[in-house]
């Protein structure tokens, strides 16, 4: 069951338009046509061509004329072996590198990966908990999400339950996440939520031409320290959807993830009552009327759904 109050959020007015000029725009530097567009919509392209992109910026610097011209002739459909297909029909690009095959750049402060000529395809247990993981998110309204914001998932390193489970995406590389898994569709998808969340605030602070004082910053419960306004909202915005997200899968989630997820609702549900205080102050800084409803609906309707909570977000 979805929760009407939060997911008609999930489409930017001219978002795809913007792709598309973005996509554009970079075929012209690479000197591609960069065609074989999903009939889905220009996100997967999109996120490409930032692949491609930042590859072929790497080989010129390194002066790698073999992969600067692969880069630059590579299309969406040359990479239809990666390709992983939701029951929704929209299309993933599913990516699986050992760890030692993760870049360190300044590109970004954590590692990242980009699509290469030697990237190979992830076995059929990784495509088939990304499928059941996208199935979860569409049953409970975050398909769209996913979908448009997570069209290329990188899945690293496979861990325990027990074990803390890190996942993170980068600006340079909009469309791509990256994340630890365990063999739970339920966990996986709540990390995908996360981080396309995450894609979706910086598209949606740039559709509203919003921008923060350099000096404004919060206490954010989540880092223990305090953050500038971007960080520490885009933190309210992406774990109150996680925690939505959990509370309607977490009475059906097998066990280990049932319990899992409980005590991640009851953590978040803390975290988020730590967080509203300055929240009040801080979501004012958003000069976007729908925007900031927006965040305050995911984050009351989060606070609703875990443990504990009984102080809700004021009307914005």
């Amino acid at each position: 069951m979805t929760d009407p109050v939060t997911y008609q959020l999930f489409h930017l007015p001219s978002l795809d338009e913007r792709r598309v000029a973005r996509t554009q725009r970079i075929a012209e530097v690479l000197g591609s046509s960069l065609t074989g567009q999903d009939p889905t919509g220009p996100a997967i392209t999109h996120a490409v061509a930032h692949h491609l992109l930042e590859g072929a910026e790497q080989a010129a610097h390194n002066r790698d004329a073999e992969l600067l011209s692969w880069y630059r002739r590579t299309e969406l459909r040359d990479l239809g072996y990666l390709t992983a297909t939701d029951t929704s029909g929209a299309a993933h690009l599913l990516l699986n590198p050992p760890h030692e095959q993760l870049l360190q750049s300044p590109l970004s402060d954590t590692a990242y990966y980009l699509i290469n000529p030697q990237t190979s395809p992830a076995a059929p247990d990784k495509h088939a908990l990304l499928a059941a993981a996208l199935g979860s998110s569409h049953k409970h309204g975050f398909g769209d999400l996913l979908d448009q914001y997570a069209p290329i998932i990188c899945l690293l390193e496979r861990r325990e339950m027990r074990d803390t489970l890190f996942s993170w995406s980068i600006t340079r590389l909009p469309g791509t996440v990256f994340t630890d898994h365990v063999d739970s569709p339920e966990v996986l998808a709540r990390d995908l939520i996360h981080e396309a969340g995450h894609h979706w605030f910086n598209d949606a602070l740039t559709a509203a031409s919003v921008s923060f004082p350099e000096n404004a910053a919060f206490y954010s419960p989540w880092r223990k320290t305090i953050r500038p306004a971007f960080g520490f909202l885009h933190a309210c915005w992406a774990f109150s959807l996680t925690a939505i997200y959990s509370a309607q899968v977490v009475d059906t989630a097998p066990s280990p993830a049932q319990g899992f997820l409980r005590n991640y609702l009851t953590d978040q549900g803390r975290l988020l009552r730590d967080a509203l205080p300055a929240l009040s102050d801080a979501v004012t800084l958003i000069t976007s009327g729908p925007l900031r409803d927006q965040l305050s609906k995911a984050v009351d309707a989060a606070l609703g759904c875990t443990p504990g909570a009984v102080h809700l977000l004021p009307a914005q």
